[in-house]
């Protein structure tokens, strides 16, 4: 695995992958660029802003997330079967590795995917190779918080969030399983949106997504967004969130068409309730009415973001890097 501490790939070296739309403006940063489309970017993205690369020679990344007590970055590689931490100091080192060692006939990996952190600390994660979500308890041992819904058998966990009242969300597709929906080992009929209370009961909250994916909450938890990365809709659904359930769900922004590598996938909100959402060419910046202010483009396909440091940085994980950029808005640190 290589380690880069700072930042090495040119605009040259993205070439024609990104195929900005004509008239906008484009800040050309070391690893990347950033695609300016609407003037309130300017408040969120400055001037000069650089796509940092931190690590790379990974095989799938996803879900970081920043653990304020240790300072440091956590991020899964799904088919690496890994957990990495990423520190200013130390670099890109493993965290645990194997994570799963199980195992996994008619799977597509068997590692972590989507990973978060409750109020306590530990670590909630999506695991492909036990279909389950986990717990990593303070004294290394697991617990394990869904792995059925109505006596059968979770698809597989893909993407996680923590609420402040304690209530874990994740997003339960098929593409942990080979052959997605038509796989033997499939038990449910559905592809679903869950939330799973402190009690232990699990809640459906929809299936009437085709792909769900990542997902994320409001500053004030009162919207659930939830990527969808296939079917009659690629882009992300908005819904009211209740203790109920959901109501009123809505297309917050298609993507049909959006050319460039990659697809509808993890998110994270700020605290003005801008979406920074990964999706086709890069991070895709969505203001709180839906409209697309501009993307950030590192150069390959991407998969998740995470706030970090000071809330001000937003870490990326693209498929086989991890990247950082330094923003003028500010994200909620668990």
């Amino acid at each position: 695995m290589r380690h880069a501490l700072g930042t090495l790939v040119s605009l040259l070296a993205v070439g024609s992958a990104w195929l900005a739309t004509p008239g906008a403006a484009q800040d050309v940063a070391d690893s990347g660029s950033i695609l300016r489309l609407d003037a309130r970017l300017d408040a969120l993205v400055p001037a000069g802003a650089q796509i940092e690369k931190l690590a790379d020679g990974f095989v799938f990344l996803e879900g970081p997330v920043w653990d304020r007590a240790a300072t440091r970055l956590l991020y899964s590689d799904l088919r690496g079967n890994a957990i990495y931490q990423w520190t200013p100091a130390g670099g890109a080192n493993d965290y645990l590795r194997p994570f799963f060692t199980g195992p996994g006939p008619g799977l597509r990996g068997v590692g972590p995917n989507g990973i978060a952190l409750d109020a306590e600390g530990r670590l909630v994660v999506c695991v492909y190779g036990s279909r389950s979500l986990v717990r990593l308890e303070t004294d290394g041992t697991r617990t394990v918080l869904a792995e059925r819904y109505e006596g059968r058998r979770l698809n597989s966990p893909n993407d996680v969030v923590v609420g402040r009242d304690g209530a874990i969300y994740f997003t339960d597709p098929p593409f942990g399983l080979e052959g997605f929906d038509d796989s033997p080992l499939r038990e449910l009929s559905i592809n679903g949106v869950y939330r799973l209370w402190p009690g232990g009961e699990l809640e459906l909250l929809t299936s009437a997504q085709e792909r769900p994916n990542g997902l994320a909450l409001s500053p004030d938890e009162s919207i659930l967004y939830v990527a969808n990365s296939g079917g009659a809709l690629t882009g992300w659904m908005a819904y009211d969130l209740r203790p109920d359930g959901v109501t009123n769900p809505r297309v917050f922004h298609d993507i049909a068409g959006a050319e460039g590598p990659g697809g509808a996938d993890g998110m994270k909100v700020d605290l003005a309730g801008n979406v920074f959402a990964t999706g086709p060419g890069g991070v895709w910046i969505l203001a709180p009415d839906g409209t697309h202010l501009g993307t950030i483009q590192p150069g390959e396909a991407l998969t998740n973001v995470g706030w970090g440091d000071d809330g001000r940085s937003l870490y990326i994980t693209g498929r086989t890097t991890l990247y950082r950029i330094r923003l003028s808005t500010q994200g909620a640190i668990p």
